[in-house]
């Protein structure tokens, strides 16, 4: 069988998923889901007298996927133009005597597809949770282990203050955290069953309904939805929305990285193996590309949230217009956020700190980076709004005229009023202007 999509290239998928994000999505995933969700719904349904125990039973012995005729079942559904029929079709087939009958009894389509879709995305999330954990764990020990590291801080691209790379880290860890937070936080509105019928009211099955409801999410290992959901598919967006807003944090921490790793800065690096090649053509090249690809798969995720949001916006108690998008835009987006995760993994095993150079950087940038503890120190004296205009002055000279600030800040006649010259050398010393770095490291490491 011919490919086409990037996810299922033997060459390039590995860039775009991971082992486990395939085997949630896999076709044969997929229908043993659904086999599995028909066998609760009867087993729920025997329980309460709704069909024979022995219907039920039936049903169970026939869920491995491996017995079904699956090139048929692809021809069926072609044909059919219905995306489960023919998967029922055939397990009625496989059931003893009239058993059959009881296959998918009083449920719709969407009961069963939606209630399978639940279950592959509990197992991305657990996924997720599994990497989040681990990429927190080595944020955490960095942070720890460069919380005094000097570096310098940059706004708009240009020097600005001196921090520690600590402090750094810790910025990502707290972000991280927060998705986690969100995560766990959606899972109990997210992770819900779906057994309302064709058009959501349980009709079928009489006063049984809501107890066959409640067993069979329960059965599912999903929370109990008070209404049918549809048509409403908020839920999917906030996983959808959730993902993109992880993704993009993971990306905005591989960008970083990458922008560090750059020869102008050499602040931090990646690993490197012999026999990595980064150019055909360009033999010194060793290039970030992990780091590159997290942000592409960010952007993917991020588009993919959007059409999710336009599933949203369906019609009456029923519109396969949403649902069809959504099982391109919740599968892409799972495979990609999983493999962002995985790559953030594999990135931050093997940074490399240099903290030598970053320290370096600091000292070489001391007098653009150190010049608010001048103007404070020296606004204790003419006032902070005079001495921010001194300053200004003489730190836009300097770096016009290339003179030193320390030595502008010896000459001036205001200065040096209420400056020493060791003070001035003191306060130009970015080591000793990382302000409450430090504690903010441990409040932000201290979140459980």
């Amino acid at each position: 069988m011919s490919y086409s999509h990037i996810i299922d290239s033997r060459f390039h998928g590995g860039g775009y998923s991971t082992e486990t994000s395939r085997k949630i999505f896999a076709d044969t995933a997929r229908l043993s889901r659904w086999l599995w969700i028909e066998y609760q719904l009867a087993m729920a349904q025997s329980e309460l007298g709704i069909i024979p125990q022995e219907a039920a039973q039936e049903i169970g012995r026939h869920l491995s996927i491996e017995n079904y005729e699956l090139a048929e079942i692809s021809e069926e559904i072609e044909r059919t133009n219905h995306s489960l029929v023919p998967l029922l079709r055939q397990l009625q087939k496989k059931c003893s005597g009239n058993l059959g009958q009881y296959v998918h009894y009083g449920a719709t389509t969407q009961d069963i597809q939606d209630t399978g879709q639940m279950i592959a995305l509990k197992e991305v999330i657990e996924q997720a949770r599994v990497d989040l954990m681990h990429i927190k764990g080595k944020l955490s020990s960095l942070a720890q282990e460069h919380k005094h590291s000097l570096q310098t801080g940059r706004t708009h691209a240009q020097p600005a203050l001196p921090i520690t790379f600590g402090l750094k880290v810790a910025s990502w860890y707290d972000e991280l955290h927060r998705c986690e937070e969100r995560i766990l936080e959606g899972e109990s509105r997210i992770l819900v069953g779906q057994l309302f019928g064709a058009c959501g009211t349980l009709s079928v099955f009489e006063e049984k309904g809501l107890t066959l409801l409640e067993s069979f999410c329960k059965r599912c290992g999903l929370a109990i939805p008070s209404i049918g959901w549809h048509v409403a598919r908020d839920r999917l967006s906030e996983f959808l929305v959730s993902m993109a807003i992880l993704t993009a944090t993971l990306a905005r921490i591989a960008d970083e990285i990458r922008t560090l790793s750059r020869h102008e800065f050499r602040e931090l690096s990646l690993s490197w193996q012999p026999g990595t090649v980064g150019s055909s053509t360009m033999p010194h090249k060793r290039n970030p590309e992990e780091c590159e690809q997290v942000v592409v798969l960010a952007r993917l995720t991020k588009a993919l949230a959007s059409a999710m949001l336009e599933a949203q916006i369906i019609d009456h108690e029923r519109d396969y217009r949403g649902t069809r998008i959504e099982w391109v835009a919740i599968t892409d987006a799972s495979h990609y956020s999983l493999k962002a995760l995985d790559l953030t993994r594999q990135i931050l095993d093997q940074l490399v700190v240099n903290k030598d150079v970053m320290m370096a950087n600091a000292l070489k940038y001391r007098e653009e980076i150190c010049t608010e503890a001048i103007v404070f120190e020296l606004g204790k004296h003419i006032g902070k709004q005079d001495a921010y205009q001194l300053v200004y002055d003489l730190s836009q000279r300097s770096q016009s005229d290339g003179d030193s600030l320390a030595e502008l800040l010896k000459r001036d006649e205001i200065s040096s009023q209420h400056l020493t010259n060791d003070k001035v050398d003191q306060l130009l010393n970015p080591a000793h202007q990382t302000g409450s770095s430090v504690t903010l490291i441990e409040r932000s490491l201290g979140q459980k």
